[in-house]
Parts: C-alpha cells; sequence; structure tokens
C-alpha cells in the first residue's frame, strides 16, 4: 500500500511527456499544487486547469507544495522548469504565499528585493526559451476583517503588478479576483472553499477537524482554475483562443479532478 501511494505521489509529480500541442507550464506552491487520492478533499487550481481548456491543450503542473520563489530556485526545480520548456509554452507563475512566512525563514523573502529579483529573473529565463511568461498574484486567504475579506498579500501582489508593468508581463489577478469572490459569497459560503472542516464535516480525512485560511479544498480549486481561465481567455495571448472557463457562479463536487 505504502508503495502504491509513493508511485502514485511521483506520477502526480511528474512532468508530462514532450508533446507537439500547446502547454500550460505551471510554477508555484501547495495552492496549485497536484494532490493524489488520499489528500482529498484538497486540491490546488492546476489539477482542474484543464476543466476550462480545449482537449489539446496539455497542463504541465509543476507546483510543489510549500516553496517560495527562494526554495523553488535553491531546490532546482526553477532550474528543472526552464530545461524542459518548449517554444510557445505559456508558464504560469505563482508565489507569494511561502515568500511572505516570518515563521520558516528559509522561505522568506523581502517583498521589494529578493522577491522582485527572483520574478524579473522568471520572467527573463521563459522569454529566453521562447515561451510565454504569465504572473498570476497568489490566491486569496480565507481571512475577515469588519464584515469584509482582508488583502494577506499586500505587498507581494503589489510587487507582481509592477513587475508585470515594467517588464510588459500578462497578469492574472488571482488574489484580487478571488477576494471579489469571497465579498460576494459571503464569510460562511465563502468558507466552503478552503480547508475549514468541523470533525463531522469529514470524518475520513479530518477526524479532528481542521481550521486552514490558506489551502482549498475541490470547490475552492475549481473557482480559482476558473478565475485564472477568465483572465487567460482575455489576455490576447496565443493560447487565449484554447480557453474556454468554466462557469465562476457554481463549483460542482465531484470527489476529484474529473471534469463535468
Amino acid at each position: 500500500m505504502i508503495a502504491a501511494l509513493a508511485l502514485a505521489a511521483a506520477l502526480a509529480a511528474a512532468p508530462a511527456p514532450t508533446s507537439p500541442g500547446p502547454r500550460i507550464v505551471i510554477a508555484s506552491d501547495s495552492t496549485a499544487a497536484n494532490y493524489t487520492a488520499d489528500r482529498y478533499p484538497q486540491m490546488g487550481w492546476g489539477m482542474v486547469l484543464k476543466c476550462s481548456l480545449d482537449s489539446g491543450v496539455q497542463v504541465v503542473n509543476l507546483a510543489r507544495g510549500g516553496r517560495s520563489t527562494k526554495t523553488f530556485i535553491e531546490e532546482g526545480l526553477w532550474d528543472q522548469l526552464v530545461a524542459q520548456l518548449q517554444p510557445g509554452d505559456t508558464v504560469l507563475i505563482q508565489f507569494g504565499h511561502n515568500d511572505a512566512d516570518t515563521k520558516k525563514i528559509e522561505r522568506h523573502t523581502d517583498p521589494n528585493g529578493v522577491y522582485d529579483v527572483n520574478l524579473r529573473r522568471f520572467v527573463a529565463d521563459v522569454r529566453k526559451a521562447k515561451a510565454t511568461p504569465v504572473l498570476v498574484t497568489p490566491i486569496a486567504r480565507w481571512m475577515w476583517e469588519n464584515g469584509e475579506p482582508k488583502d494577506a498579500h499586500g505587498p507581494y501582489a503589489a510587487t507582481i503588478h509592477r513587475v508585470a508593468q515594467d517588464l510588459k508581463v500578462p497578469l492574472v489577478d488571482l488574489d484580487g479576483d478571488m477576494l471579489t469572490a469571497l465579498k460576494a459569497r459571503g464569510p460562511l459560503a465563502s468558507q466552503r472553499l478552503y480547508l475549514q472542516y468541523q470533525p463531522y464535516d469529514h470524518v475520513a480525512r479530518y477526524p479532528d477537524g481542521i481550521s486552514d485560511d490558506t489551502h482549498i479544498n475541490e470547490q475552492g480549486a475549481r473557482l480559482g482554475a476558473a478565475l485564472v481561465a477568465t483572465r487567460l481567455a482575455g489576455l490576447k495571448l496565443p493560447i487565449s483562443r484554447r480557453v474556454h472557463p468554466a462557469s465562476v457562479a457554481g463549483q460542482p463536487r465531484l470527489g476529484g479532478p474529473t471534469c463535468p
């Protein structure tokens, strides 16, 4: 059983083989990453982005949990990604959650220092490979203050906007769009998008309950993917005509990353 789970995890994390069709490559953290079935209901938005794409578009999800721009570089993950880029690829770059972490200091970056430098490096490397970089602000946390969703990524999101403007990089404002979606749903309904469960809600995975304002469940992942796709479709990139965003109004619960 352990060997089977290890194999499944390896397959989920492995890059897809070279394909002549259009590809979307994701560089990110746990909020976009792939997860095996035993981790359900936790899912990353990268797992269901395919549901908003033509069937011929391949998603290569290289997101890894716990990574910041700094550790993604230090662990060699960025070099591995660049090595397999193909001309014409679209690369979605979303970091910030772990760059803002001051408890696990090895992840932390200054939003106006190393974080800025790293984002500019990512853009330059992708362009050198004749691929298209797209900067993505980190998906909003489930945090509320005075009846309003609270922005948890201010300086990091601001840096992404600045770098995108400076370098003329397409931008997906997932943070801003998710904050808008949370406000529209309100605190109670939007809570159902995250790993927020009482002990009786999800006995199999969280017998003691869980209160996680960062990581998203299946519905959160589907909403996040639909928001990303909506922005991609409007960017007038070569990939944009292959994007057909799923509805952001309501997300089905299918028990895994299958498409409706």
